[in-house]
């Protein structure tokens, strides 16, 4: 692929459809290739927008919104960040030609909604995956429960993210609490919840799963070493690499990622969501761009998923090896404000083999991620410790 000079008439543009931090690093990528960045968000400010070439501010829900802006920047590739996103949009787009949708049209309306993704895993490509169910009410909700996927189970709804929505439902008198939240807490209302019984599994992963060109110009699907993580509320907390598997779980896991990868299409990076228990592997979920969880990858890979996602979207070479075992711990705020003041940053880096990474979101929330704090070791295990610690010792500030 030929590339453009960034800010003239042949540049290579991409526009971020959602600008947080995983946005700002995949800008940050593109832009070591030359590539002119556009960094769109629904507010002011976002992580993107401090090193994108230019930014907007936009309802992406808004399907003539988001026409508007792509017929006036004309960008070569359109890169979704997050779930809530003018689907119908995207795939008009697409079918007028002259920009590609990463991956693309058809896979961004299939994991953007937890139905499409789950009924083509679970249905029509017979992965292993929890019993499920959908609801467009409580009593539905409730039926689906009581004859078939049990307690303790799941309620969530079709679209969100970062586990907002999400409940865990024990015993019957949590159910409507659940329904509730569910329906008012999703990125966006679809009018129905998704409820899934729960798995006995011992651990949590996400497969990073790349499809790229090879030597001979084919695309070729490559994995990097399983990622654990650990999450709270449904939201990821800390992640570490490599997890511990067997190598027939590693097996299966590759199986199910590239079965759902090469169905998806299209190229680039996608978080592969498993639940494993011994050798025995489950699907739960896929997202065709960088995980939070795999943030990880920039202290442990050559090639991050930063790095990896631009170098597939753009027709370049791969490499998925890990270099060394490492992991991440969640920087949380405590507090709400604007303009918040970070602490104790020279403490955090004094910590052998460590990295932060500060967001710069402009306003903080009670429980908001506002930075990752990273680090490598001679084990996982070892490497978590120190990235708790480092995480610890930054202190979020009113201004």
């Amino acid at each position: 692929m030929n590339i453009g000079t960034a800010l003239t008439n042949s540049a290579t543009k991409a526009l971020l459809l959602g600008s947080g931090e995983l946005g700002k690093e995949l800008a940050i990528a593109l832009q070591r290739y030359g590539v002119e960045v556009i960094a769109v968000d629904r507010y002011q400010n976002a992580p993107a927008q401090h090193v994108a070439h230019r930014s907007h501010v936009i309802d992406m829900t808004d399907g003539e919104a988001v026409k508007k802006l792509i017929a006036l920047e004309q960008p070569d590739f359109i890169i979704p960040e997050i779930e809530a996103i003018a689907t119908g949009a995207l795939a008009e787009i697409e079918a007028a030609g002259g920009c590609t949708v990463v991956p693309n049209a058809r896979a961004i309306a299939l994991t953007m909604n937890r139905k499409g993704i789950r009924v083509l895993a679970a249905k029509h490509l017979k992965v292993p995956a929890s019993a499920y169910a959908f609801a467009e009410s409580f009593n539905e909700l409730k039926a689906a429960v009581d004859k078939g996927i049990g307690y303790p189970c799941f309620v969530k709804p079709t679209m969100s993210s970062s586990g907002k929505g999400q409940s865990r439902v024990e015993f019957p008198d949590q159910l409507q609490a659940a329904w509730d939240y569910a329906r008012s807490a999703g990125r966006v209302d679809t009018g129905e919840v998704i409820v899934e019984a729960a798995i006995n599994f011992d651990f949590e992963i996400t497969l990073l799963t790349v499809r790229a060109l090879n030597a001979h110009g084919d695309v070729q699907t490559y994995f990097c070493e399983p990622i654990g993580h650990r999450q709270e509320h449904g939201d990821y907390r800390e992640s570490w690499q490599p997890q511990g598997m067997t190598q027939a779980a590693i097996k299966a896991s590759q199986e199910i990622a590239e079965k759902i990868t090469s169905t998806i299409g299209g190229l680039g990076l996608f978080g592969v969501e498993l639940f494993v228990k011994g050798d025995e592997v489950w699907f739960s979920e896929v997202s065709p761009r960088p995980h939070d969880t795999g943030m990880v990858t920039m202290v442990t890979q050559k090639q991050n998923e930063f790095d990896l996602h631009a170098r597939a979207i753009l027709g370049l070479p791969v490499d998925t090896c890990l270099s060394e075992s490492g992991a991440s711990a969640v920087i949380l705020s405590g507090i709400d404000g604007h303009g918040v003041i970070y602490n104790g940053l020279a403490q955090a880096l004094a910590v052998p083999a460590s990295e932060i990474r500060l967001f710069g979101k402009p306003d903080a929330f009670v429980n908001r991620r506002m930075g990752v704090a990273l680090a490598t070791a001679a084990t996982a295990d070892e490497a978590r410790i120190k990235a708790a610690i480092a995480a610890n010792l930054i202190v979020i500030k009113p201004e």
